[in-house]
């Protein structure tokens, strides 16, 4: 296990759960039976969804993987049903249940939970897999695996019993050679971490020598004094009690195209300026001003190259990035969020947090179980940063579960300490879906955030075509 992975085993607990997950609504119900006998048909291209995390002898080194000799299917796929009448709203008050709930380590970190009792004769499924297992592109690449790119219903290949390896004891019980394992881990994982940090150090040092990196140092110059600014509290910044509150919504992909043409940027930009815009409309109905205030905003960043998912484990930094909240006019709004993020961007942001993540790596694994571990125990006078935005490209082509074709996946990322809201957005099929999980007791109204980036995303488009007019 790689040291961030390993960093949310430890980081975990009841207040924060550190699981992803994704609820897939399809066109009709699930067969329970057949499912569960076509997951396990497909274990075979997943073997770390066999494994339990085993901690070595006094954390002298990351946790490993090693095969589960009780692995029983039945302990990860459960039939659960929603509340009548089986709406939207019983569906997010399930998912929110389930989503609270901290994974059992005892077993393979994941679990789905197949839906019944649906609306209109639908079908669910909730997905879970803990973050030290997957990240948000590696998650969608599974979800891949998991369902059919075509509603033909394969016959399911009988099944091929592997059996475990043994662990790393040798099966004798030997404590001494996994603690000469262990602390030969714990000097390989230092040591790659180092190797990995002047890599960082090389390609961040060479990019100086670009000019689209020298013209983006130029620009944060101008962005000191919003960056150097006392970070701030708002209405959702306080101390989760670890009750989840799930809600979802979603808006045509092409949509998003066109205001990116109208206005410039990133489809990703789009995205944070919605979001961006929602918040604030939030924390002026909490009575809050927002002139003058900055929403510090972290967003996930894949560091895979040729890697599009197939491999475990996670390969991300964070681009950190400060968001005006007081523009009232929405395309001023895009066009400054968009500059930011771009300056963020060509200035190697996300590089420079991958380098600190490096050198953190570069310490004995006992020291990061250590630090880890007391982080949600800090109380800092102010926050680093007030809230997560991933947005993960999943397949544009449907996706379909023993012929039922999905037609919504809402994601859930996680959230917790004094991050009361994050968000999550991943489009599929031609539609943008936003997952909102929030803490039940800090923001009890997340419905009213879900609407306002509705709200906020029409708005937008309004204002784009309205752009586009008159250029036209």
């Amino acid at each position: 296990m790689s040291g961030i992975d390993a960093a949310f085993l430890y980081l975990e607990r009841k207040e924060i759960p550190l699981h992803i997950a994704g609820l897939c609504v399809f066109e009709g119900t699930i067969p329970f039976k057949e499912f569960v006998a076509s997951i396990d048909s497909r274990l075979d291209l997943l073997p770390r969804y066999r494994q339990v995390v085993v901690e070595p002898p006094f954390h002298l080194g990351y946790p490993i993987w090693e095969d589960d000799p009780a692995f029983d299917i039945h302990r990860h796929i459960f039939q659960v049903a929603v509340d009548a009448p089986g709406g939207q709203a019983e569906l997010e008050a399930l998912a929110s249940r389930i989503l609270t709930q901290v994974m059992d380590r005892r077993k393979p970190l994941w679990d789905i939970y197949v839906i019944d009792g649906l609306a209109e004769g639908r079908g669910a499924i909730l997905a879970r897999v803990h973050h030290a297992l997957a990240d948000g592109i590696a998650g969608t690449s599974l979800m891949k695996i998991i369902l059919d790119p075509d509603p033909e219903v394969r016959p399911i290949p009988r099944k091929r019993r592997s059996r475990p390896r043994l662990a790393h004891s040798n099966g004798k019980g030997n404590g001494s050679s996994t603690l000469a394992d262990s602390v030969a881990s714990a000097v390989h994982s230092s040591l790659e971490s180092m190797i990995m940090a002047e890599a960082v150090l090389l390609d961040f040092a060479r990019s100086l020598f670009d000019s689209h990196t020298q013209e983006a140092m130029q620009k944060l110059l101008g962005l000191i004094p919003e960056l150097g600014a006392a970070s701030e509290r708002f209405p959702f910044n306080k101390p989760c009690s670890g009750e989840r509150t799930f809600s979802c919504t979603q808006f045509p992909f092409a949509q998003i195209g066109a205001i990116r043409e109208a206005a410039g940027g990133t489809a990703n930009d789009v995205i944070l300026t919605i979001v961006t815009r929602a918040v604030s409309r939030y924390i002026e109905l909490h009575g809050e001003p927002v002139k003058g205030r900055f929403l510090r905003m972290v967003c996930p960043v894949s560091m895979r190259h040729d890697d599009r998912g197939e491999s475990l484990g996670n390969q991300i930094s964070f681009l950190p990035v400060a968001l005006p909240l007081g523009i009232k006019d929405p395309m001023a709004m895009m066009r400054a969020v968009a500059a930011r993020t771009e300056i963020m961007k060509n200035a190697k942001a996300a590089h420079l947090v991958a380098l600190v993540a490096s050198w953190l790596g570069a310490a004995p694994p006992p020291l990061q179980a250590l630090f880890w571990s007391k982080v949600p125990q800090l109380n800092l006078p102010m926050p680093l940063f007030n809230m997560i935005c991933t947005n993960v490209p999943g397949s544009q082509t449907p996706l379909y579960a023993l012929g039922r074709k999905m037609i919504a996946f809402y994601p859930h990322v996680p959230t917790g300490y004094e991050l009361g809201v994050n968000c999550a957005v991943q489009s599929y099929d031609g539609q943008v879906f936003c997952g909102l999980t929030a803490d039940t007791h800090v923001v009890p109204d997340v419905d009213r955030l879900r609407d306002y980036i509705l709200a906020s995303f029409q708005e937008l488009r309004r204002a784009a075509l309205r752009g586009r007019a008159a250029v036209h």
